[in-house]
């Protein structure tokens, strides 16, 4: 099944590292002008070395008047990839209200914000489009320590949903892909002792953690007119962890 993005322009956050940094390069590969989002200028500009066809604009996405002022400059946009995330992972005891605040303002704050000013400019425009969110199958199943983690990727599923059926009439989509634990470099670095990765492993079927490429393609696919029936699903990229 081929797809590709020619003559569309998409619009990545958190784009800098890991998933979010392989769109973006899956995505020029298949023919987008892609705008790369994230807060370290440096990452990006490697970024734009490895990919010399992409803009690169560093933003503080906690920021919401520095963000709009930014990705209204960008230009019109018809693929948007909320991948922008953080995780603060503590018992619920510790949670302090700054965890609480950058947890939420990053992952559902700026998620909404970014996924608004995309809207509206394709409904000006009149034109179709396609937003897919980064949510994770903690939005799905309780995780220990992950009390506002859940939380928040909970509420990055409902807006999908509640979205999907406000923009549909527009002929946006909007989707997310929810994964297990991906082999990113910090995936690695963070579950790289058996003594914490074996047990996880045992509750996913396929008896593995995910590699970032799996994901890459999941959010392509709903990226593309491949997938233009779809709209308001959350696609569990997670092994079967979520079927047991």
């Amino acid at each position: 099944m081929e797809i590709h993005f020619r003559g569309k322009r998409a619009l990545v956050t958190g784009a800098s590292q890991g998933i979010g940094r392989d769109i973006v390069k899956q995505l020029a590969q298949g023919g987008a002008k892609v705008v790369a989002v994230a807060r370290n200028k440096d990452l990006l500009e490697s970024l734009q070395k490895e990919v010399p066809s992409i803009d690169i604009v560093p933003c503080d996405l906690s920021d919401w008047s520095a963000t709009s002022r930014a990705l209204t400059a960008v230009g019109p946009v018809d693929l948007l990839v909320n991948n922008a995330g953080l995780a603060i992972l503590q018992p619920l005891t510790e949670v302090g209200e700054s965890d609480v605040d950058q947890l939420l303002g990053i992952n559902v704050k700026a998620l909404i914000h970014v996924s608004q000013l995309v809207a509206k400019g394709l409904i000006e425009r009149k034109a179709p489009g396609s937003i897919v969110n980064i949510s994770s199958q903690a939005s799905m199943a309780g995780l220990l320590n992950h009390t506002v983690y859940c939380a928040s990727k909970g509420a990055v599923d409902a807006f999908t949903r509640a979205a999907a059926l406000e923009l549909g009439p527009h002929n946006i989509r909007v989707n997310c892909v929810n994964p297990t634990v991906i082999m990113t470099a910090m995936g690695k670095l963070g579950w790289s002792d058996p003594k914490v990765a074996d047990p996880m492993i045992q509750k996913i079927p396929l008896r593995r953690f995910g590699e970032v490429q799996e994901v890459v393609d999941a959010v392509l696919y709903l990226l593309s007119d491949r997938s233009s029936m779809i709209t308001g699903s959350c696609l569990p990229v997670d092994g079967g962890y979520l079927a047991v």
